[in-house]
């Protein structure tokens, strides 16, 4: 069975392909193609939009008498999706672009202009260099404070990153704390000077435990100088019955220190000087016992100290 796909044809030994003949086509002849919108073109006829990117069955032609550096110049024929009114474009290979031709306007193009301005400048500096070298100096001095003044920015934008990249967080909260601990501080202290600005300054205000020990002081000393005052009152006693009693009685008696009952005594002295009289040979028991009778009648307590004395003596 032969071979159903013939992939290889037979030439013969004597074939010579120039005796082939040629098809004679024209040079401007079309070629029907699939082709995309290559830019956003809105219709003349009926105003509708065309946008970049949509399909078209195009017919292509080589432009003749137009080229670039020896690369030929294409046009391309469309037809509107609503009007079918014929819209032509051709390649811009300097550009490397496309021009409209007919039928059709290009949408603005923003990017593609300030381009074009660009270039322009740019051709227009350099000419301008080459015809005046005191110009050229000076755009090459702008030139170079403009880049040591990018350079600058560039170095403070590296200085500020770094030292975000050393900012301690535990460090910041800290101080955010003590912060808040010095403010509610000052604002306790604020409140505490309103209070006492309302309410005055001459009663105490109790606002901790330690005010409050303070006041109990007072009454606690009252009680002590009480306590200290009937303890006198018992060392007189005490000593009045002294001779009289029994050693047991005379034990169970807590005398305090010297120092107090010296100072109560003082305390206890009276006003009105006693009388003084003068001892003599013949009379002294009288005497003394005249000038001890008052004496008892205004202080019993030492009128009985005396006379309990004076009887131990005895």
């Amino acid at each position: 069975m032969g071979e159903r796909k013939v992939l290889n044809k037979y030439f013969p030994p004597d074939f010579d392909p120039a005796k082939l003949p040629r098809l004679k086509l024209a040079k401007d002849r079309q070629y029907v193609i699939r082709i995309m919108a290559p830019f956003s073109m809105c219709c003349k006829n009926c105003g509708e939009y065309i946008y970049k990117g949509k399909k078209f069955n195009a017919r292509k032609e080589t432009v003749q008498g137009e080229d670039y550096l020896g690369l030929h110049i294409f046009r391309f024929y469309i037809r509107c999706t609503r009007c079918v009114a014929e819209i032509t474009f051709k390649t811009d290979p300097e550009n490397t672009d496309y021009t409209m031709e007919h039928g059709a306007t290009r949408n603005f193009q923003a990017v593609k202009l300030a381009q074009r301005e660009e270039k322009r400048a740019q051709e227009a500096r350099e000419e301008e260099e080459a015809n005046n070298p005191m110009k050229a100096l000076e755009n090459r001095t702008k030139e170079s404070k403009r880049e040591m003044d990018i350079l600058d920015a560039l170095e403070d934008i590296k200085d500020q990153k770094a030292r975000h990249a050393q900012v301690n967080m535990e460090a910041m909260l800290a101080e955010y704390r003590r912060k808040e601990q010095e403010d509610a501080l000052q604002q306790e202290m604020r409140d505490e000077a309103e209070v006492r600005r309302l309410f005055g300054n001459g009663g105490p205000i109790i606002t901790t435990s330690e005010d409050s020990d303070s006041d109990q002081e007072p009454s606690s000393s009252r009680g002590s100088k009480r306590s200290a005052s009937e303890a006198c009152t018992d060392i007189l006693t005490s000593s009045s019955t002294a001779a009289s009693s029994s050693s047991s009685s005379r034990s169970a008696v807590v005398q305090p220190p010297a120092k107090k009952a010296r100072a109560t005594l003082v305390k206890l002295k009276p006003k009105t000087k006693p009388a003084v009289v003068k001892k003599s040979s013949a009379d002294s028991p009288a005497l003394s016992s005249t000038t001890s009778k008052p004496a008892a009648s205004s202080f019993p307590l030492v009128a009985g100290y005396s006379s309990s004395s004076s009887d131990s003596e005895s």
